[in-house]
């Protein structure tokens, strides 16, 4: 099934994000047990359907969660408010759903589970594997090992990895077989800019890469479109462009799907 790893754009099944006209498009993997459909959302927030059930990562409220179906799943990778947001977990939880989060999350959110980095378990009947994500480099904001979680989760025979915010750590470059990889780019102090994304990606060689978490001042000014003073010091089409250069010849199909709205 991996080697007929393909996708197609799917018509009619788009989420509008809020504050802006743009379309996140899904896309539809071939897997065992019918396609496997990932929809960015937001930022850090993706929706993942397969066989009928829904997992989201790292839902966020200020996306407009109205068309979002309801989860068998969700997974938290870290603290700050456009990780972990208890309301929009709430809206989308399933009654019983389970909601997995890392250490620092969950003491905040008693009903979550936690998973510590390294540990797996299968939660409705998939498996979900807690890659370590952290920081190497000094510099704020600054993510210490153990507080965060990427997560590696198995659905219809693919692996698909949602990273963290972190660097390249060792357990990020251990990884093997990855069908999908959901990276963050453009992290501050040299972290995960787009030349250290293409070196991290030509690690682990996943088969299609898709960037989130790379326009932090545009998701800002979603959370608050009042803040009109806000610093915008970041070209954020060149660094897509240079990520694109810097994968050339490494067998990595890039996607660049639509994670953040316009600003009106």
């Amino acid at each position: 099934m991996k080697s007929a790893l393909r996708s197609v754009i799917v018509l009619g099944l788009a989420q509008f994000i809020v504050l802006g006209s743009a379309v996140a498009q899904s896309d539809r993997y071939p897997a065992e047990g019918g396609d496997v459909i990932i929809t960015p959302i937001l930022h850090a927030s993706a929706q993942v359907e397969h066989a009928g059930r829904v997992i989201y990562i790292d839902p966020w409220s200020v996306a407009d969660l109205s068309a979002a179906k309801p989860a068998d799943l969700i997974l938290v990778t870290d603290d700050p408010s456009h990780h972990f947001d208890p309301d929009a977990i709430n809206a989308l939880r399933k009654p019983g759903a389970p909601v997995v989060l890392n250490p620092k999350s969950q003491t905040r959110f008693p009903g979550g589970i936690a998973l510590e980095n390294g540990d797996s378990r299968e939660f409705a009947d998939i498996r979900v594997e807690a890659v370590a994500a952290y920081d190497m480099t000094p510099g704020e904001p600054y993510h210490p090992k153990g507080e965060a979680n990427s997560y590696l989760i198995t659905v219809g025979g693919l692996r698909l990895f949602f990273s963290a915010v972190g660097q390249c750590v060792p357990e990020v470059r251990a990884l093997e077989d990855i069908d999908v990889a959901v990276m963050p780019m453009n992290l501050p102090v040299d972290r995960m800019r787009p030349i250290p994304l293409a070196e991290c990606l030509r690690t682990f060689s996943p088969k299609v890469v898709y960037i989130n978490h790379y326009d932090r001042p545009h998701a800002n000014w979603l959370a608050d479109p009042s803040g009109d003073d806000q610093p915008y010091d970041q070209d954020t089409a060149a660094t897509i462009r240079a990520l694109e250069e810097a994968l050339e010849g490494l067998g990595i199909e890039f996607r660049d799907a639509g994670w953040y709205p316009s600003r009106p």
